[in-house]
């Protein structure tokens, strides 16, 4: 395991970490909201790290990367951080892009602006593709309307109970995943709360894009995700003419959390069959 920094188009410091052979398939994970790369877990790292060369990011404003006071509404500046992170570890070609949640949402930011040539695949887990007033594929769940405005309040009293609201919404039933749980809450808290409503800040349509993807997609998505409502996944379904949809009866947010060997083994079965 090596952990990497890069520096972006604004000098942001994007930090990441990179485990895996260095001649295998390179496999980008992007988080979601208010989260880190410490997300997927170990277990799943060193799984997918078996097969690929796995580089898990830490988004702007998150974990050990920079957070700089603006640029969270330019789709460029996302998709920059990916680049920079691609040509930091000479990735000219062959990489699958997987995004959770907000990643998704990169993901996009980055095929907008770079295209599709260092890409042969992606990979969205519970992901929106847009967002702002409108946007299909952006819709969110109850959990996380709930959670909002107050989610990105400066009042801890305010901002843990928002975040505490969401409860098993990330791990899905709590029974042996006290750990995780407590993890994802932290890394929550953690983003500051600047950048937890910068994220929101933004509105932008990446519908023409998916439907003119000529790279295979797979959408995998819970049918009782209360923070990325299910329809999302549907929608972009719908537009990528390469997609294949998994869709997770009962689960919430977190299918990597819920099931990780499920998770691990569709993932697999995915990119192996490339």
């Amino acid at each position: 395991m090596a952990i990497r920094e890069t520096v972006s188009v604004d000098g942001t410091s994007i930090v990441y970490r990179v485990e895996g052979d260095a001649a295998a398939r390179p496999l980008v994970l992007l988080h979601g909201w208010a989260q880190s790369l410490r997300c997927w877990g170990d277990g799943v790292l060193d799984a997918l790290a078996a097969e690929y060369r796995v580089i898990a990011v830490d988004l702007r404003g998150h974990g050990y990367s920079g957070a700089p006071a603006d640029g969270y509404d330019d789709p460029k500046i996302w998709a920059s951080d990916v680049e920079a992170v691609l040509a930091a570890e000479r990735i000219e070609s062959g990489a699958v892009l997987l995004g959770w949640s907000y990643g998704g949402l990169v993901i996009c930011d980055y095929l907008a602006e770079f295209g599709e040539a260092a890409v042969d695949a992606i990979v969205l887990v519970g992901a929106i593709t847009s967002i702002g007033p409108g946007q299909k594929g952006g819709r969110v769940g109850s959990s996380m309307r709930a959670a909002i405005p107050a989610a990105m309040s400066e009042d801890p009293r305010e901002s843990i109970r928002a975040l505490g609201s969401f409860g098993t919404a990330l791990t899905g039933p709590a029974e042996g995943k006290g750990v995780a749980s407590q993890a994802l809450f932290g890394a929550s808290l953690s983003t500051p709360p600047r950048v937890r409503a910068a994220l929101f800040n933004r509105a932008v349509g990446h519908d023409e894009l998916l439907a003119g993807l000529t790279v295979p997609a797979l959408i995998l998505h819970g049918t009782a995700d209360t923070v990325v409502d299910v329809s999302a996944a549907r929608h972009a379904a719908g537009l990528i003419p390469a997609a294949t949809a998994s869709y997770w009866e009962g689960c919430d947010h977190g299918p990597f959390v819920e099931d990780p060997k499920r998770f691990v083994a569709e993932v697999s079965e995915f990119v192996d069959g490339l």
